[in-house]
């Protein structure tokens, strides 16, 4: 028989063992509570601040009816020059028809005059039939830069001008001659690591660098950013406006469409120590169709931002909707446009 001795320390041990696997299942409770208010304090972090809000008498631009832009003025590239927007929009005279780009001022961000022609028109052979399409445009020195797809009803390719007016351009021809379907260029406007470096493509991201401004090399290998299944841009990615740098990051504006091509804006965030790298990304979108203009058009259901300026203390994102009319929406910072912080820490 077991002595009384015996039978204490046993029922001691029996004691400690379950105080031990109480403490253990408290333990593993704790942390599994922690992790779970952890991830949902970043999602609310990511987007408790969204405050992009659309201007309430959009569009700013629309068709005249008559002239280069009857029928379709649409995804805008911005800039802000003498205390005035800028405004280059793609414009057509009809439906699906050959595209030339535009130019319209602005004095306050809302109201605009458009000049009576167009300032770039397609000339040479990879841009007749489809046309100019689609401005981004930085100011590097004293120095306008624009990309723009050149479209000839076969291949879309990524072309480049310059410019130290924004009135007069000097076309420099074809940015990847070897490459074959490109489009959509978005230049970081300064030297990173001894280069510029630019985002573009219509289907994943790439990266691209140059020394120079006009000659750029990149590989096909070069992908920063892919759709994703089962998210707003599972179909595919493609850059809007030029890219913003904020502390050590990198905020590029993307476009985004679904498995049902309704098309998107959202936002990616990547280092500025190494321009590849991703650091975070949206999981919802910041801009999607809502209004009859982003809904009906030339394309339907459709949202594509390529103009982003800070004026008159406010962001400014331009926008074509239903690929027929410009749009915009203001933010008070980048971080509302967004809805994540983008301090150090953030």
């Amino acid at each position: 028989m077991m002595s009384a001795n015996k039978l204490e320390a046993s029922s001691r041990q029996t004691v400690n063992r379950q105080k031990y696997i109480v403490i253990l299942i408290v333990v593993l409770a704790a942390i599994v509570l922690i992790v779970s208010l952890s991830s949902f304090y970043r999602r609310e972090v990511r987007y408790a601040h969204l405050n992009l809000k659309r201007y309430v008498d959009n569009p700013v631009i629309f068709p005249d009816g008559e002239g280069f832009d009857a029928s379709a003025t649409f995804n805008p590239a911005a800039v802000v020059k003498d205390g005035k927007v800028y405004l280059f929009y793609r414009a057509q005279e009809v439906w699906f028809g050959t595209s030339v780009i535009g130019l319209a001022v602005s004095e306050d961000g809302f109201h605009f005059e458009k000049m009576d022609e167009p300032i770039i028109v397609p000339e040479y052979e990879w841009e007749l039939l489809g046309g100019c399409e689609d401005p981004r445009i930085v100011k590097i020195n004293d120095t306008y830069y624009m990309t723009y797809t050149a479209y000839d009803k076969k291949v879309a390719r990524l072309a480049l001008a310059r410019s130290k007016d924004l009135i007069h351009w000097e076309k420099l021809g074809i940015v990847f001659p070897e490459w074959g379907w490109s489009k959509s260029g978005a230049i970081i406007p300064v030297k990173i690591n001894g280069y510029y470096w630019m985002y573009f493509g219509d289907s994943s991201i790439w990266i691209a660098r140059s020394k120079d401004m006009v000659h750029w090399e990149t590989d096909r290998d070069w992908i920063v950013l892919k759709p994703r299944r089962g998210y707003f841009d599972s179909k595919l990615v493609e850059p809007g406006p030029p890219p913003i740098i904020v502390g050590d990051k990198i905020l590029l504006i993307y476009n985004g469409a679904d498995d049902n091509l309704v098309y998107s804006v959202g936002w990616a965030i990547f280092s500025l120590e190494d321009p590849t790298k991703l650091i975070a990304r949206a999981e919802k979108p910041i801009l999607t169709p809502e209004t009859y203009w982003e809904k009906f058009g030339q394309v339907r259901n459709v949202v594509f931002a390529e103009g982003l300026v800070y004026f008159n203390g406010k962001w400014f994102l331009y926008y074509g909707a239903a690929d027929t009319f410009v749009c915009v929406a203001v933010a008070d910072s980048l971080e509302s446009l967004i809805g994540y912080p983008l301090r150090s820490g953030g």
